[in-house]
């Protein structure tokens, strides 16, 4: 399958060169590539935080935005006047400066050591960012990566599947599938098929049932392969 049938893959949207450069890296130590397959970079994480900033999330088009605004509890999540698309540009670029400061290079020119080590500064707070806090930057960065890499590929991440297959998960529900998860014999039995996502159905790329289910294709455990 290639990017351009998956829709996984095509020119950003709103991230600058540089910005892309910076998430490339990021997401390539959050969720790396390892012996069980590619990680977050390979699986276009980085597209999809891009069209997920260029969408209407991205300008809290469908949110509340006239204040006043407090420091919250953590009981009560979110409570800056910031967009995503703000908190993206300003922390990466923000990140980048302290990364000149301490590393005399961009993030995505460090090592990976490096990288690791501003990241968890991020993480707990030891970065003082201007604009927003450095955790709130990160826990929104790890939340998107994992989305990224879990989605479905129409949404720009989780490139040929990368992520489902990873953990064995089946894609768009086949009936077959939803019986055998009322069936008690087959109750923590791995069920091994080849991924589906919406992109295969509606193009014809596998075939269904009579209800419109996808017919799943049995394949290898990752780690057989």
């Amino acid at each position: 399958m290639s990017d351009s049938q998956d829709g996984s893959h095509c020119a950003y949207v709103y991230f600058n060169p540089g910005e892309a450069r910076f998430i490339d890296a990021a997401v390539a130590r959050l969720i790396p590539a390892d012996d069980l397959g590619p990680g977050a970079k390979e699986a276009g994480v980085t597209t999809f935080i891009d069209r997920h900033l260029a969408s209407v999330w991205g300008t809290h088009g469908r949110s509340y935005r006239l204040g006043p605004w407090y420091e919250g509890t953590p009981q009560q999540g979110y409570q800056l006047p910031l967009t995503p698309q703000e908190i993206y540009r300003s922390a990466i670029r923000e990140a980048n400066d302290y990364c000149t400061g301490c590393y005399g290079k961009s993030f995505h020119f460090l090592s990976g050591a490096e990288q690791d080590e501003v990241l968890h500064a991020l993480e707990e707070s030891r970065i003082d960012l201007a604009t927003v806090p450095a955790r709130v930057f990160f826990e929104l960065l790890l939340s998107n990566t994992v989305e990224g890499f879990f989605s479905d590929p129409m949404y720009g991440g989780n490139r040929d599947k990368i992520g489902w297959r990873l953990i064995g998960f089946p894609g768009i529900a086949s009936a077959a599938y939803a019986e055998e998860m009322v069936n008690p014999e087959k109750f923590n039995v791995p069920y091994h098929v080849e991924p589906v996502s919406i992109a295969d159905v509606e193009q014809g790329r596998v075939k269904v049932d009579a209800q419109g289910y996808p017919k799943h294709v049995t394949s290898r455990p990752i780690e057989q392969r």
